[in-house]
């Protein structure tokens, strides 16, 4: 009989020294919904309200990207932002996505490079849908980019709360209540 994976906090387990040795060279820091993470791109370009759909409540620059990375067992919490946003493997374990669309239907996609077992190298999440990722190996790390257009603002971000998650999605309350921090 094989022995069960202990899920151990994240927080309690020491950073490797490869993980720690990127999280130093790229400047990653801790990001809201969990994770790490580095703006590395803005583009200096804007898009004025009045040119952008109404889900919009100011300018945006044309485009962002970021690092981000998952270490061992931290997820990113679900959340939803106003724009697409493609999610691009670099390195590490793959990642599990998680994405509940507007309709109530959810999808998980599985982000690495090993494309003859189904995972992809990048994928897009459309707007408006609640979505949250862990690692899929919990001794390793999982780095990625993620590139939003228009621009990332932290004003498009909504963190999901379990007790409203689960009141939408009940058929997904497993996923939501593992993938929530608040």
């Amino acid at each position: 009989m094989k022995n069960a994976l202990k899920k151990v906090p994240a927080q309690k387990i020491p950073l490797t020294i490869e993980s720690a040795a990127i999280i130093s060279q790229l400047n990653l820091l801790p990001h809201p919904e969990g994770g790490w993470y580095s703006e590395v791109y803005r583009s200096d370009e804007i898009l004025q309200t009045d040119s952008l759909p109404g889900r919009y409540k100011s300018a945006h620059c044309f485009s962002t990207s970021i690092y981000f990375m998952l270490e061992k067992d931290d997820f990113s919490a679900f959340h939803r932002i106003s724009s697409d946003e493609t999610w691009h493997f670099y390195m590490g374990s793959p990642v599990l996505i998680h994405c509940i669309h507007p309709d109530g239907s959810c999808s998980k996609i599985e982000l690495g490079n090993n494309l003859s077992a189904g995972q992809v190298l990048q994928y897009t999440i459309r707007r408006n849908c609640w979505f949250a990722a862990k690692n899929m190996d919990v001794y390793s790390f999982s780095l990625f980019g993620c590139t939003v257009a228009p621009g990332f603002e932290f004003s498009d971000f909504e963190l999901g709360q379990m007790q409203t998650l689960c009141s939408l999605f009940p058929q997904h309350g497993a996923a939501i209540s593992e993938l929530t921090r608040i």
